[in-house]
């Protein structure tokens, strides 16, 4: 029997779903796709990325046998850009173990690079129709207030909790289509703030809106103060190329192409952090000329301001990196053709559209 909360959902689903571009289609690889783009970025910047995406990746072959720059140039601009190494690290695996298939269960999914407890649960129930409830962002707000729950969302305890109520109410056959009714519900009616419960179809349902207390739950935790760090990058030109340097591929922005440089030390100029990251990273002694233009961007630990510099070459050397990274020099117009962070794309863009005086 289909509890009256999964009725309602579903009936209002039917009416009101928002037309997304990964809904309707029988690919589960469209589906895999656009839950890990989906991943701690909004559906309105995850669109134009997908449909680009699926244009030059339309299936896990043609994935599976890009080369790593290339996935990650298309996904530049998403950030967290170990989603996309992963992504495309699976589509190898599957195409070499079950010739591009994915598998339809969670734990079998569970296996693959890139998707955790979530994603496995969205992709099974939607793609496959498996009875998997699965919780995100909006489904944990959209519930903690159906049963006006207290205890800090993300937590272990929350999530169990949260989890039991939506398979309890899970409908038989249905899943895909419940838990997407949840996400639209929580995007579109449940929001964090002023939630419109005169339109939500689980108000006669829900506990908070019976309290009066919409406002006061969830109850998330307390969010650290990121720190603060100021970063240097030289932007060196010789005979019309540009120096760029490419990151380990671990951790932050890996595999990802940048102008050379570091983090400031405490009581450090931003000039004398210049000249010693270069020698430190590239065994090159530099000049460093005027600056180029501060940026700013936050990352999910921290956030950075950057300052850029032309700097030149002192001695005439060559570069010589002292922990292995590859280093090229790049023409002006090749510059788009290598994945870069924000930053750097937007130093990029620069060099693009005024040129930097080469030495």
């Amino acid at each position: 029997m289909v509890s009256p909360i999964a009725t309602a959902i579903l009936d209002w689903y039917a009416q009101n779903a928002r037309s997304l571009p990964w809904r309707g289609r029988s690919s589960p690889y469209a589906v895999w796709v656009s839950e890990i783009m989906l991943q701690q970025t909004r559906v309105e910047t995850v669109i134009p990325y997908y449909l680009r995406w699926m244009e030059r990746f339309p299936d896990i072959s043609s994935l599976a046998q890009a080369t790593e720059e290339e996935v990650l140039r298309y996904w530049e601009g998403l950030g967290y850009y170990a989603r996309a190494r992963n992504l495309w690290r699976a589509a190898q695996v599957l195409q070499k173990q079950s010739e591009g298939a994915l598998p339809k269960d969670v734990r079998s999914l569970r296996k693959l690079p890139g998707i955790g407890e979530y994603t496995a649960a969205a992709i099974a129930s939607i793609a496959f129709g498996q009875d998997e409830p699965t919780l995100d962002g909006n489904i944990r707000r959209v519930l903690a207030r159906l049963t006006a729950n207290r205890t800090p969302l993300r937590t272990p305890q929350s999530d169990r909790e949260l989890l039991r109520f939506a398979q309890e109410h899970l409908p038989s056959g249905k899943a895909g289509l419940y838990n997407q009714a949840l996400m639209d519900l929580g995007a579109m009616i449940c929001t964090p703030r002023q939630p419109r419960c005169e339109l939500c179809p689980l108000s006669r349902h829900c506990q908070t809106f019976q309290l009066g207390i919409q406002s006061e739950i969830p109850i998330t935790k307390p969010k650290n103060t990121l720190p603060h760090y100021v970063v240097t990058a030289a932007v060196i030109n010789r005979n019309n190329r540009y120096l760029i340097t490419q990151r380990p591929p671990q951790g932050l922005l890996g595999g990802m192409w940048e102008f050379p440089g570091g983090k400031c030390h405490e009581g450090e100029s931003l000039e004398a952090c210049l000249i010693r990251e270069i020698q430190e990273e590239l065994n090159l002694e530099i000049t460093v000329g005027e600056c180029l233009g501060v940026y700013r961007h936050a990352y999910t630990h921290y956030r950075v301001t950057l300052h850029a510099f032309h700097c030149t070459i002192s001695n005439g050397s060559q570069p010589t990196p002292m922990q292995g990274q590859a280093f090229q020099w790049v023409g002006r117009q090749d510059l788009p053709h290598f994945p870069m962070g924000k930053i750097d794309r937007q130093i990029a863009r620069r060099i693009l559209q005024e040129g930097i005086p080469c030495c």
